[in-house]
């Protein structure tokens, strides 16, 4: 889908985009934003990461929240960082906060069959023991962007999160 540089959009955030420090080090703003329910998805842990994935699941729910007017730019920005991991998918979502449905940008991890996929991912608990180490690595990432032969998102967490530190247990 093409967009111009003057369209806005909505994103569903569901992981480390809930925590305001990493959308500021991405966007340099916090957008208005909406407590919202993707229904018919289910949110993930994944073996060897600190952030989640989603796949549809039926009779599931994730909750997050919708980031409401992010430019073409951002959306930008925020693609590089969701990296070939994750695809952008349009989904209807449901605002917590009224009954309004909306149409928002998703990022849906694109391995439906990833063994390495368990459980469920807890935003609180990510809040408390790897929120800090991740802000970090998104600053890292945000100044590798700015370089002429920039990292992919995965290169630059992988890099931040060498295995056997013990930065690298999903929790």
């Amino acid at each position: 889908m093409l967009t111009s540089a003057n369209t806005v959009t909505n994103v569903f955030v569901y992981g480390s985009l809930l925590a305001d420090d990493v959308v500021r080090v991405l966007l340099n703003r916090i957008p208005q934003n909406s407590p919202a329910t993707l229904h018919g998805f289910h949110r993930f842990s994944v073996k060897g990461r600190v952030y989640p994935a989603i796949l549809p699941v039926e009779n599931k729910n994730v909750t997050g929240r919708v980031l409401q007017g992010i430019t073409a730019p951002e959306l930008d920005i925020l693609d590089k960082f969701e990296d070939f991991e994750y695809e952008k998918r349009l989904v209807d979502v449901s605002l917590l906060d009224s009954s309004d449905t909306l149409q928002a940008y998703t990022y849906v991890w694109v391995d439906k069959d990833d063994p390495d996929l368990y459980g469920e991912w807890d935003f609180e608990v990510w809040k408390e023991s790897k929120m800090k180490d991740f802000v970090n690595m998104t600053i890292g990432f945000v100044e590798e962007q700015e370089l002429p032969e920039s990292k992919p998102r995965v290169a630059t967490y992988e890099s931040y999160y060498k295995p056997n530190d013990g930065n690298n247990l999903s929790t």
